[in-house]
């Protein structure tokens, strides 16, 4: 894995803290970094409940993102809490191609390995 990937990775690490909250709640097993253009990074963990109401722990780092007025991404990792990377689910993906038209370049960390791949190829068919 790249440096600059593997600071992502650490980052996400060290915000992975599973426990639960309440019967309904359970979080933190899996945890996300998003790296801005403009070099900031946003940390997110996954909300997982007993109805549809969670989140991922990408779209809660995006969101912390968009509260302090950002919207570029450049990159993007998610660390499941065993220290697997997990590439984004489909509603992830989505809520990333509506950030605008240059979405698609968005570097997404695969796996372990450090293999990436942009958002535009992981969602070929998307009308951009």
């Amino acid at each position: 894995m790249k440096t600059d990937w593997k600071k992502l990775y650490d980052l996400a690490m060290a915000v992975i803290n599973p426990h639960e909250i309440s019967e309904q709640m359970y979080v933190g097993s899996v945890a996300a970094v998003v790296l801005t253009k403009n070099g900031n990074m946003y940390t997110g963990i996954c909300i997982d409940t007993s109805s549809s109401l969670g989140m991922c722990a990408e779209r809660n780092a995006m969101s912390t993102m968009l509260a302090n007025g950002e919207n570029e991404v450049e990159k993007v990792v998610a660390v499941y809490k065993d220290g697997t990377v997990m590439p984004p689910c489909g509603a992830c993906r989505e809520f990333m191609m509506q950030l605008g038209k240059n979405a698609k370049d968005i570097e997404i960390l695969l796996n372990n390995d450090g293999k990436t791949m942009s958002l535009g190829k992981l969602m070929p068919e998307y009308p951009y």
